[in-house]
């Protein structure tokens, strides 16, 4: 008798990698699944908000009575403040999630101005609110232009990723 050593089974290492490349793209397939998925659920719920935008609007009275008026109030303006202080800061220090907190603080001063204008009695409270709006109108452009259009930014943060 010889001894051979036998030609069955082949080489372990050949099959792990298969299993290695095999797991990737599986992995890749249900990120790619799981991103389109979620695109999807975001998507619906933007549809079926419309009805329910409907429904409010013929459900909902028409004037209230608010507990914790001046909180809330007090509470919006702080978070816009925060969101100010926060883009600033990061704005200073170069750092790219500067787009974060801008696109925040800018969702924000937008919704200061809607609940302004909407709650403000005709008369001298609504001129007041919509001067406020001009104000957080342009905060929230100064905001969406870090967000979104300033390149150094942009360029910092691919910088990073490499």
């Amino acid at each position: 008798m010889s001894s051979t050593k036998p030609a069955w089974p082949p080489r372990k290492q050949p099959q792990a990698k298969l299993l290695l490349l095999w797991t990737l793209l599986l992995l890749g397939v249900v990120a790619a699944l799981l991103k389109r998925w979620r695109l999807t659920v975001l998507g619906a719920a933007a549809v079926l908000l419309v009805p329910w935008m409907v429904v409010l609007d013929l459900t909902l009275p028409a004037s209230t009575e608010v507990r914790n008026w001046s909180l809330a109030w007090t509470g919006l303006d702080v978070l816009m403040a925060v969101g100010c202080a926060a883009t600033a800061l990061l704005g200073l220090r170069d750092d790219p999630r500067v787009r974060l907190t801008a696109s925040a603080t800018a969702a924000v001063a937008v919704l200061d101005a809607w609940f302004d204008i909407t709650t403000a009695q005709p008369g001298a409270d609504l001129a007041q609110a919509l001067a406020c709006a001009v104000g957080e109108g342009a905060l929230a452009c100064v905001c969406v232009f870090l967000a979104v259009g300033d390149r150094r930014f942009r360029n910092r943060a691919d910088f990073r990723r490499r």
